[in-house]
This record gives C-alpha cells, sequence and structure tokens, in this order.
C-alpha cells in the first residue's frame, strides 16, 4: 500500500503527524505549522485574512469584526489544495478563530467530484479527547500501533510529573490564555496545572476558555500568574506585560510581589493539543515546584520566563 498523501491545516494535527513517524506523508500545511523544523519546506495552504501584528486587543478587535460579519477568519487556497491531492485532510472544529476549520474546508473541497478524500475534523476539550485526536489521526494515516505508543508515553509522561509533586504544597495559579480583553485557560489546562501541583483559580476542565474580569484575578489573589496567550510565542507574550502592570492593583497581587508571575510560550506548548502537552505538565510543574526538577538537564531553553519584581 503506498503512503498516504496528507495535508494538515492544523498546526497541533501537524505535530501528531510527526509524532506517529509519518512526516514523509505531509504534502500540504497551514501557515502556523511551525514544528518540527522541516514542516517549514512544505507548501502553505492557508493565510489570515486580518492583520497579525499588534497588541492583543486590536488583533481582537479585528477579530470580531470579521466574526460579525459571518465570515471565515481564515482562507484556503482551494486550487493548491486540490493540486496536491491529497488522500487525508486534517482540519478542526474546535474554534474557528484558533485555526481553519472543517467550514473552510468543505467549502475549498465540495466541488470535487470522483475523488477520494478522507477530511479528519479534531476538536478536544481535554486531555482524553486530545488522546482519542491522536487515534483518528493515527487511524486515518494506518499508523494505529504508533497512535497507542504515543498517547502511552504522554500518559507516562504526565504521569511521572504527578508523582514528582505529590504532597507539596499547592499554589493557588492563575492561568491567562488572552490578555486584553482577560480571558481564562480551559480545555485540557486545568488538567495540566492539577497534574504539575497546582490548583487552577479560573476556567473549567473540558470547557472553552472564557471571558474574565480584572477583578476576579485581584480578588482572589493567586500564588502564581501564567501568562500564555494563545498563537503567541515567548517574545510577543512579554510584549503584553506593560498591559497587565497597568491593571489597578497589579504590583500588590501576591504573584508580583513573590516574583511569581510567569511568561511562557503558548504558541508552542500550552494552547497546541498536540504531543507537546506532556512537555507543557513538565514546565509548569517547573514553575510552580522549581526545586523539584522534573525536565531533564539538557532539555533545551525553557519555553517561559520569570520577569524581574514589579
Amino acid at each position: 500500500m503506498s503512503a498516504k498523501r496528507v495535508v494538515s491545516l492544523i498546526a497541533s494535527a501537524t505535530e501528531i503527524v510527526h509524532g506517529l513517524g509519518r512526516g514523509g506523508c505531509l504534502v500540504g500545511r497551514s501557515h502556523e505549522c511551525d514544528f518540527p523544523a522541516e514542516v517549514l519546506s512544505v507548501p502553505p495552504l492557508t493565510a489570515p485574512k486580518f492583520k497579525v501584528e499588534g497588541s492583543s486587543a486590536e488583533i481582537d478587535a479585528r477579530v470580531r469584526e470579521i466574526v460579525r460579519e459571518s465570515l471565515s477568519v481564515y482562507r484556503v487556497d482551494a486550487e493548491a489544495l486540490a493540486a496536491l491531492d491529497p488522500d487525508v485532510i486534517l482540519t478542526q472544529d474546535h474554534c474557528e478563530v484558533c485555526a481553519v476549520s472543517l467550514a473552510d474546508v468543505e467549502a475549498a473541497t465540495c466541488s470535487w467530484t470522483g475523488r477520494p478524500v478522507r477530511i479528519v475534523s479534531l476538536s478536544p476539550d481535554s486531555l482524553a479527547d486530545a488522546y482519542a485526536d491522536i487515534r483518528k489521526v493515527a487511524q486515518a494515516l494506518a499508523a494505529p500501533e504508533a497512535g497507542d505508543a504515543l498517547i502511552q508515553l504522554m500518559r507516562e509522561r504526565i504521569a511521572a510529573v504527578r508523582i514528582r509533586v505529590a504532597g507539596r504544597p499547592r499554589p493557588r495559579v492563575a492561568f491567562i490564555e488572552w490578555v486584553e480583553p482577560l480571558m481564562a485557560g480551559g480545555n485540557w489546562m486545568p488538567e495540566l496545572i492539577e497534574a504539575a501541583g497546582g490548583d487552577n483559580l479560573f476556567g473549567t476542565a473540558g470547557q472553552h476558555s472564557g471571558w474574565m474580569q480584572w477583578e476576579e484575578i485581584r480578588t482572589a489573589d493567586p500564588d502564581a500568574i501564567v501568562v500564555a496567550p494563545c498563537g503567541y510565542d515567548l517574545a510577543r507574550c512579554l510584549k503584553e506585560l506593560p498591559v497587565l502592570q497597568a491593571k489597578p492593583g497589579w504590583a500588590d497581587l501576591a504573584a508580583v510581589r513573590s516574583a511569581r508571575v510567569y511568561f511562557a510560550d503558548g504558541n508552542a506548548y500550552f494552547n497546541r493539543p498536540s504531543p507537546h502537552l506532556a512537555d507543557t505538565a513538565e514546565i509548569l510543574a517547573e514553575m510552580l515546584h522549581p526545586d523539584v526538577g522534573v525536565r531533564p538537564s539538557g532539555s533545551g531553553t525553557p519555553a517561559w520566563c520569570q520577569p524581574l519584581r514589579v
């Protein structure tokens, strides 16, 4: 049986394909697919319809305007997609704002006739869903054993984190997934925070991330704050620090006074339901319990940083 030709239009699925050892099957990707580095040589087939530069508040306003007009947030190059003649197209129906959606793919392929193509849509709301999506991709690529092995490895790594932090004091954590307006991390993030030895204050496991008010954080006065905006790398995330510093009572928060505010690469680790979620659990444990030494030495530059006292 010849290798399947795969187009992945969501970054987490691209990482899953590579985690299954099937990276060589990728013939097309989304503009957001950036890991591992070799995927950059695969032609991108999507693009955002809005300017992605600027602050979180500016990006939010642009996206809201597009959604208000009932338009898709992303473009799919339907002609280029058809020319690649894929056997499998990986997409998602979890969030129409975060990535190309199932509706976008269906619109791009609606005129295809006589061409068998399998569209696999991922929709993870929890860790269990993320594992189920790995199985779904593995089945589509005729690699069920590789899928089971990848899931088992993730489970073992996260279980190891739980063991390392067991019995330790659990800091109360506020996880911020968007800065302006404020959004609390939901979906799999509360589960990972709990596994890493923290008590999650906002956002509900298994539910979409929701908007929140600054006064909620101020009233809760968390022991630690993790800032990892969706789609932002570490450098871009740090640019949001002045927005938070301008909030009333910021300098009086316990997390700020104890220098336990962490800015993280949400794009690579926290916001993508990929095999990297095991790394996310380890990174969180390192933030919340820095003396435990969860991540192996020599694992590379940390994907987070701790700002100076304000």
